[in-house]
């Protein structure tokens, strides 16, 4: 459904004259539209509304008077003088019945709208890329109501949406809805009544549940172009443009089609990464020569069977998530439940067993260790073993408080780090104060010192 227009300079006078193959002079342009050649308009007529049957109606029923008193009726300078319906007729139809078809249908709009409507039934055109199933009627009404002495005021289906609102009506689109629903019904009436199983749908695609992108329409003047011959970039747009819309919808389809991965638990994932292992190395000893190793592979074939990985729950694998921190955990709780006297045992002992040393007395440790404090750090050998000992005792006892009763066994059991870094110290105090660690000084202290 289409609207002509001054504002378009479109006449009403010379679309008449095109669509019914007459010669039509308009009185208010003084123009003649000539179309009297065409070949392809199998039927016309002028409908009325059956109010006037009885009513000498000849002024209308006359093409060129009528549409001129079309145009005479309006003034505005963009008045809109006539609404056309295009319908697409099935080509299964005999022609008699297409005509009826068309006759059915015209006579509700005009009942409905009480308007003056021109028919005329067009043939398939004969040039090239014509399809020749396009038969089709064009039907040209009046935009003002149909009076016995002319035109009358605008038709409901011209009304503005707010006047339709006022007047109880719903929206001009809802009218064209209606339009294409009842010739879809009419159409597949028609059909029915000729025993044909085609049928015709007035929705769109989408609504119909199908997923195809609608052809293009191209321009009556680019249309036009291509047909005589010339180029037209517009036509060559709109097709290029179609294709890229099909390209995208058959690549939504096929990404649609793709079954969606389902998320798998880790016990899953662990069991296909089995099979797949297991079916990798079937193959490859189906795939080598018999040799004498065959029965150790059956048997490491049977045993990977029996040890394929089966599902666990999601608390199995929590527990098992547990016991491992537990264990990882345990040996620093166990060290943190040990006496020190425990502890430095077990470091004298992991020593022994390290550097092979031998049972020895407290005497011959403390004597070791103090030839080895005279080696590293050249005292003079100016006292004896027994001195050096019992100066390193003092300094033990200075440091860290132990009783003089401890005995040397003890002190042993300190690692090798914690010695030289107590040996340092002490150095550094002899030589600040040489005489704090005298032998002199220490006997006046009246301390027992005797390893």
């Amino acid at each position: 459904m289409k609207s002509l227009g001054r504002a378009a300079g479109s006449s009403s006078v010379g679309a008449a004259a095109y669509r019914a193959g007459e010669r039509i002079r308009d009185e208010r342009t003084g123009r003649t539209y000539d179309h009297s050649d065409r070949k392809d308009v199998l039927h016309k007529e002028i409908m009325l509304p059956n109010q006037f049957a009885a009513d000498e109606m000849s002024w209308a029923r006359d093409r060129s008077n009528l549409w001129n008193r079309a145009e005479s009726a309006e003034v505005r300078s963009d008045a809109r003088t006539a609404r056309e319906y295009m319908v697409a007729l099935p080509a299964e139809l005999s022609p008699q019945a297409r005509i009826d078809l068309v006759r059915g249908f015209s006579r509700e709009l005009v009942e409905r709208y009480r308007f003056a409507l021109d028919i005329a039934i067009h043939a398939p055109r004969n040039y090239r890329d014509s399809d020749p199933r396009n038969f089709h009627a064009h039907l040209l009404a009046t935009t003002r109501e149909l009076t016995p002495t002319g035109l009358g005021a605008k038709t409901a289906l011209e009304w503005s949406d707010t006047h339709r609102r006022r007047m109880g009506l719903g929206s001009a689109v809802g009218e064209l809805l209606y339009v294409r629903e009842h010739w879809a019904t009419a159409a597949n009436t028609a059909l029915a009544q000729e025993h044909i199983n085609a049928r015709i749908d007035h929705r769109t695609l989408k609504a119909q549940g199908i997923d195809r992108e609608p052809k293009p329409h191209i321009p009556h003047a680019a249309f036009e172009m291509e047909r005589h011959g010339y180029r037209s970039v517009v036509a060559e747009r709109i097709r290029a443009q179609y294709q890229a819309r099909v390209e995208a919808r058959l690549q939504r389809a096929a990404q649609h089609e793709q079954p969606v991965a389902a998320t798998k638990s880790l016990a899953d994932k662990a069991k296909d990464f089995a099979l797949r292992w297991f079916r990798y190395w079937q193959a490859q000893e189906q795939a080598e020569p018999e040799s004498p190793r065959q029965p150790a592979k059956e048997s490491i074939q049977s045993d990977r069977q029996a040890r394929e990985v089966q599902p666990k729950s999601r608390e199995a694998l929590q527990n098992e998530s547990v016991q491992r921190r537990v264990r990882s955990r345990r040996p620093q709780q166990d060290a943190q439940s040990k006496r020190p006297q425990d502890l430095a045992k077990e470091s004298a002992l992991r020593w022994a067993a390290k550097y092979g040393q031998q049972a020895k007395s407290s005497r011959d440790i403390a004597m070791e260790s103090a030839m080895r404090w005279k080696e590293r750090y050249g005292q003079v050998d100016s006292d004896s073993s027994r001195d050096i000992a019992m100066e390193s005792a003092m300094r033990w006892k200075e440091r860290y408080g132990q009783e003089t009763q401890e005995s040397p066994e003890a002190a042993t059991k300190q690692s090798a780090p914690g010695r030289r870094h107590q040996e340092a110290q002490a150095r550094a105090r002899e030589q600040s104060d040489p005489a704090s660690t005298s032998p002199s000084r220490t006997r006046d202290r009246g301390l027992d010192l005797s390893l």
